[in-house]
C-alpha cells in the first residue's frame, strides 16, 4: 500500500447526500477481484449514458476535474453495501482522500484498509472546502496527514482528527498484510520453538 503524507492536488466537488456504494461502483463491475481497472467504471450510472458515452455535467467529466485527487462530498458518503470495490474503484480512479461530514462506518473502515484518508468535518468546514474545489483546476488543495491539516488554494487551514493507529498505518503504508510482517521475526521466533517444542506437529 502505498504511503499517504501530503497530498496536493485537484478537489473535485461532489454535493451530495447519502452516496452508495453501488453510486460508487455499479454492482455489474463487481466480478473482479483485481484491485486495478475498476477507475473506468467509478461513478459509472452518472458519468456515462446508456450508450457509453460520457456525460458533460458529471464532475468527473469535467476537464477541470479528471486528474482530481481529492473528493468533498456530502453526508453519510459510502452508504449502502459494503463492497471494498468502492474504494478500489476511487483510489484506481486517482482519489486518495475523500471529506465528507459523514461516512458509512464499513466504507469508512475500508478507505483506510486501501490506502485512501477519508475526513470527516463538521458541514460548515465541508462547505469552505466545497467552494474552493469549485474553483476548478486551479485552485489545489493540500491535506496533509502529519499535521492534520487541509489548506485550500486561498491559505486557509482547517484542522482535522484521525484515529493515531490509522494515521501510523496511513503514514507508513500498511496494511493488514504489512502489519503482520512487521511482527514477522516474532513469528518466526515462535515457529522455530514450536518446532522444538512439538516435532510432530
Amino acid at each position: 500500500m502505498d504511503k499517504f503524507t501530503t497530498l496536493t492536488g485537484v478537489a473535485a466537488p461532489l454535493p451530495m447526500v447519502n452516496v452508495d456504494t453501488d453510486m460508487i461502483i455499479p454492482k455489474q463491475f463487481l466480478k473482479t477481484i483485481k484491485r486495478s481497472g475498476l477507475g473506468k467504471n467509478l461513478f459509472d450510472e452518472m458519468r456515462y449514458d446508456q450508450k457509453g458515452n460520457e456525460i458533460p455535467d458529471f464532475v468527473l467529466n469535467q476537464p477541470a476535474y479528471r486528474n482530481a485527487e481529492i473528493l468533498v462530498g456530502g453526508e453519510n458518503f459510502g452508504c449502502g453495501s459494503s463492497r471494498e470495490h468502492a474504494p478500489w474503484a476511487l483510489l484506481d480512479f486517482g482519489i486518495r482522500c475523500v471529506i465528507a461530514p459523514s461516512f458509512a462506518d464499513i466504507f469508512f473502515n475500508n478507505c483506510f484498509k486501501n490506502g485512501i484518508l477519508p475526513i470527516t468535518l463538521p458541514q460548515e468546514q465541508v462547505d469552505i472546502l466545497m467552494d474552493d474545489a469549485r474553483k476548478g483546476a486551479n485552485a489545489r488543495m493540500t491535506v496533509d496527514l502529519e499535521n492534520q491539516t487541509i489548506t485550500t488554494s486561498d491559505g486557509q487551514t482547517i484542522g482535522f482528527e484521525v484515529d493515531p493507529f490509522r494515521k501510523h498505518c496511513l503514514l507508513n503504508g500498511l496494511d493488514d498484510i504489512g502489519l503482520t510482517l512487521e511482527k514477522v521475526a516474532a513469528i518466526d521466533a515462535f515457529e522455530a520453538r514450536a518446532a522444538t517444542l512439538r516435532p510432530w506437529v
